[in-house]
């Protein structure tokens, strides 16, 4: 007997995580525009350092390494296009 609703529980469910992503976003840019950039700076600098060095840990490929400096290039890129303008 096929298993038809695995997908459809699959979708829903990465459907709730978006949704709950998209949530602690906006409550952290509430947060940051209520908030001295004293406040949240050190707490945002915390959050971004032990993402670092997880990443750092873990053993990944040169293409990887490659895709991801790619991927950040281009976002210096758009952020700087928006600049511009």
């Amino acid at each position: 007997m096929p298993d038809s609703n695995v997908p459809d529980d699959l979708d829903a469910k990465h459907a709730r995580n978006r949704e709950q992503r998209i949530a602690a976003i906006k409550r952290w840019v509430a947060y940051i525009e209520s908030e001295p950039p004293e406040k949240w700076g050190p707490q945002q600098n915390a959050v971004v350092n032990d993402q670092l060095e997880a990443a750092q840990r873990v053993q990944t490929s040169a293409a990887h390494k490659q895709h991801v400096t790619d991927v950040a290039a281009d976002i210096a890129d758009a952020a700087a296009d928006t600049d511009d303008t």
